[in-house]
């Protein structure tokens, strides 16, 4: 006999290629959206200006940083002061960016990922400062509308798209042993395994964006539902103290957390190893990390060997876990004693 409890979080979505330029309008006046802030990086402003042309452009703030620092925050804050809507276009320091607007202001977001990050579909919100990211959850960062073209994401680098899928990865995976989990939630996890699966190696060789960028969207919804476990606690300790890229940090320690995971309850994780066509769903993961050319040590994306016994510390303190060996293994690259 099933028992659980499960919240339905509101939200639009609009998914299909070209429907950014062409439901975008739409849209934004359906949320009364006359004066937008656009939130987007300077590789991104572009397109953001693009898509934003036909609306009430109120602004553009292009002074995103990944972590969201709180100077950040504070100038974009400040930017929005006359706007009644955001648009981010980008990926998840955009929406990030978005989200701590919000959270001040709680002004709608309007949000059009061009990544595989996910943030655009959770009311989780992060700031760092002082060296220490901090998250939340509320209700007011929730993107109100996301609109979902895989035509945007052409052209995304290889190294760009492997690493934010792995990212995306990371969602599905902790959404099978996230606090939140249900029955529910537990087969769009899966779901989003295996599109992500199948899909990524399309995306890295360009020849399909659609099935990678759906089951990005399915692992995010997972995600928003269940809360974060272990990975994403440790990715954001190393994040906010270390300055690590964040895509990359979740593509390398994915397996190493997951396989820790998987020690203790592989019940819990059954269901990835499916999806992937492992046995195990820490060795499938790293094999698809290794197939997509993704990063799959610390020490490649910027972490140094002296911080290591104090990213233990941090860890030790946060979680309770002692994972110093992981952390080490994964600084390296080891994998084969795992």
């Amino acid at each position: 006999m099933r028992a659980f409890t499960r919240d339905s979080l509101p939200g639009r979505v609009v998914f299909g290629a070209g429907v950014a330029r062409s439901a975008l309008g739409r849209e934004v006046s359906a949320l009364g959206g006359a004066r937008v802030l656009v939130i987007t990086t300077p590789r991104g402003e572009p397109l953001a200006r693009e898509l934003a042309a036909p609306l009430g452009v109120a602004g553009v703030f292009t002074g995103v940083r990944e972590h969201v620092p709180a100077a950040v925050a504070a100038a974009a804050v400040e930017a929005a002061a006359d706007a009644d809507l955001l648009l981010c276009v980008g990926g998840g320091s955009s929406v990030g960016t978005a989200k701590a607007v919000a959270l001040e202001r709680r002004l709608p977001i309007v949000a059009v990922p061009t990544t595989y990050a996910g943030s655009e579909m959770t009311p989780v919100w992060g700031r760092t400062e002082d060296g220490e990211k901090r998250t939340g959850r509320s209700p007011h960062v929730l993107p109100r509308t996301v609109v979902y073209d895989p035509s945007l994401t052409v052209g995304l680098p290889a190294a760009i798209t492997a690493a934010s899928g792995m990212n995306a990865l990371a969602h599905a995976v902790e959404a099978h042993y996230a606090p939140g989990v249900d029955p529910v939630t537990m087969i769009v996890a899966r779901e989003a395994v295996r599109a992500l699966a199948a899909g990524l190696p399309l995306a890295v060789d360009e020849e399909d964006r659609e099935e990678a960028l759906f089951g990005a969207y399915l692992a995010g919804a997972a995600f928003a539902v269940t809360g974060s476990g272990l990975h994403h606690t440790i990715c954001h300790i190393l994040g906010g103290a270390y300055d690590l890229p964040h895509a990359p940090t979740h593509a390398v320690l994915l397996p190493y957390v997951t396989a820790h995971v998987e020690a203790s309850a592989p019940e819990a994780l059954a269901g990835v190893g499916d999806a992937l066509g492992a046995t195990h769903a820490a060795t499938g993961l790293r094999a698809l990390a290794e197939r997509l050319a993704a990063p799959t040590a610390l020490r490649d994306i910027g972490m140094r060997a002296e911080d290591l016994d104090d990213a233990a510390r941090r860890v030790r303190e946060r979680t309770g876990a002692e994972l110093r060996e992981l952390l080490g293994k994964a600084f390296e690259g080891t994998w084969e004693d795992l």
